[in-house]
């Protein structure tokens, strides 16, 4: 088994795995694929194993071989949870590390929620509830996680979260004492303030004062909570370069911004415990799970604190996603992504080198690894896809009827719902919500139409791009996508479009990098500037 290189040199995977290796890559970073196995003499438990190539690793990122140590030390240590990925095993040899975890088969929690809408406020307090007892545990252990965001909130398989990710975690309690964190790390829109504001010492990656880790992974479980109910983060980060910030930290809390609008009045009081700037006076996690917004009753919740039933809660996350093909992409968000430094990954505005990341940055375009292909939708599996390429095609009745039956399409009806059979049918929170990533669209276009029609959306919204096809197939093109994001942060992936099922092209947009919420909203504006080619319900 091997990893593809451009330049067609093969990187052998390490062979003395104590697992089978029974799929291709499912997730990637800059250095990191991450692809489903089996233990060597059974076929249970499937799990995840992630593989870091070491050169690539040290050579094109801040990655050192300590953080993996510190990462893998601290994964061990923290054992059992049931919200929380479970460590299983770890090796290496010259070339490779390999870490073993819990397989998370509901993909991520962000990418079934709606960007600027949210959830509704009991999937939210379900999904908050679960976060605490994560951190709770965590915090118990002595850890803290340092890096609480959307990227690093999965699902299991039943729609339950699992908190993965401990590239940044450190230990507070040490010999029974706590102690100060002073690496600054984390991402802006959740950072704690603290963090930002401490002054640097010759080493600008670390603070002359430190700051409680475990506190601090307080504010941003307040921001992810905040996210949850409205589905956009309070400020772009909390500094003075914030408009939103500012106006919060000058008014004790209190706040214009239309956003908190939509809190419920019954949790701000919560809220505004957990977001206290002073870390002396923020809410404990004793104080989160005693507040009455968190004690109060919920339908999903069940008593063992896992969903009580997954197809409802599949079914109602599912339908509150929503295309508006009618929304107006504004001259500021057609030109957001224009700007010649925030096109720059590597060196950027100055905000983003004032922060260490779990994955560092390396340009898409740049990157030496060209990971295997993430899997397609499941009812593309099998279809054969040597068609010719027309410019237009009739989609057969039969055809749209199996697509009455795909969870991503219902996005694009003005009433989403999920179809009663499906819901008859299902037996898992997975029968109704794909572990697949929903940004996808299929089209009735040729290849030469669709791709010139993508291809001229991304450069209105300021993104450089091109198609190209994959090497040795006619109906396969890929299209690389590096920008940054609405909170000036690094966002990259690939568009695929690829034949599906002999009548129309699917087309998959598979992040990279980047915030969840923020791809999602980078895929509607695509979707919103190619409307004129995408299949839609009838």
């Amino acid at each position: 088994m091997t990893i593809q290189l451009p330049s067609s040199q093969q990187v052998p995977l390490p062979v003395n795995l104590p697992f089978r290796i029974i799929s291709k890559t499912i997730g990637q970073g800059a250095y990191a694929s991450i692809r489903k196995a089996i233990p060597l003499n059974t076929s249970k438990p499937v799990i995840a194993i992630k593989f870091i190539n070491k050169e690539h690793a040290y050579a094109h990122s801040r990655l050192r071989p300590k953080q993996i140590q510190t990462e893998l030390v601290l994964h061990q240590h923290l054992g059992k949870h049931q919200n929380i990925i479970r460590y299983i095993a770890h090796g290496d040899d010259p070339l490779w590390i390999w870490i073993g975890m819990e397989l998370a088969e509901g993909g991520d929690l962000f990418d079934k929620i709606e960007a600027d809408v949210g959830v509704g406020e009991d999937i939210a307090h379900f999904y908050f509830t679960q976060l605490i007892s994560a951190v709770s545990y965590m915090h118990s252990k002595g850890v803290a996680h340092r890096d609480i965001k959307p990227e690093n909130i999965l699902l299991s398989g039943e729609g339950n979260l699992k908190i993965a990710d401990f590239g940044l975690a450190a230990l507070f309690v040490r010999d029974g004492k706590k102690r100060l964190c002073n690496t600054v790390c984390g991402s802006p829109p959740y950072i704690a303030p603290e963090i930002v504001a401490g002054k640097r010492s010759k080493r600008q990656d670390l603070l002359e004062t430190g700051y409680a880790a475990n506190i601090a992974d307080v504010w941003s479980c307040g921001v992810v909570l905040f996210v949850l109910l409205v589905g956009n983060t309070p400020w772009d980060e909390p500094t003075r370069r914030s408009y939103e910030f500012c106006e919060y930290q000058d008014n004790n809390g209190r706040t214009t911004d239309e956003l908190w609008t939509k809190i419920p009045q019954d949790m701000l009081s919560l809220l505004r415990g957990m977001l206290k700037l002073d870390p002396k006076g923020r809410f404990t996690l004793d104080e989160v799970r005693t507040h009455p917004w968190f004690t109060r009753r919920n339908p999903h919740l069940s008593s063992s604190g896992t969903a009580a039933n997954p197809i409802v809660l599949a079914t109602q996350m599912l339908e509150s996603l929503k295309i508006d093909l009618n929304a107006r992409i504004t001259p500021s968000q057609l030109a957001a992504a224009s700007d010649p430094d925030a096109m720059d990954i590597d060196s950027g505005p100055a905000l983003r080198s004032r922060f260490s990341s779990t994955q560092p940055e390396t340009p898409v375009a740049e990157t030496i690894f060209d990971w295997e292909r993430p899997p397609r939708h499941p009812a593309a599996d099998g279809i054969s896809a040597s068609q010719p390429t027309y410019p237009q095609t009739q989609v057969s009745s039969a055809t749209l009827d199996r697509l009455g039956e795909d969870p991503s399409f219902s996005q694009f009806s003005q009433t989403p719902a999920v179809p009663m059979s499906l819901t008859q049918a299902a037996r898992h929170f997975g029968d109704i919500v794909p572990s697949h990533s929903l940004a996808r669209f299929l089209s009735p276009l040729s290849f030469s139409l669709l791709l010139q029609l993508l291809v001229e959306a991304l450069h209105r919204l300021g993104i450089p791009a091109r198609a190209i096809q994959e090497q040795g197939r006619e109906d396969a093109w890929w299209i690389r996508v590096q920008t940054i994001d609405g909170r000036q942060q690094p966002l990259s992936g690939t568009v695929f479009v690829e034949r599906y099922d002999g009548e129309m092209l699917e087309v998959r947009f598979v992040k990279a990098k980047g915030d969840p919420l923020e791809w999602r909203r980078f895929f509607k504006k695509v979707v919103v500037l190619c409307k004129d080619g995408i299949m839609l319900p009838s």
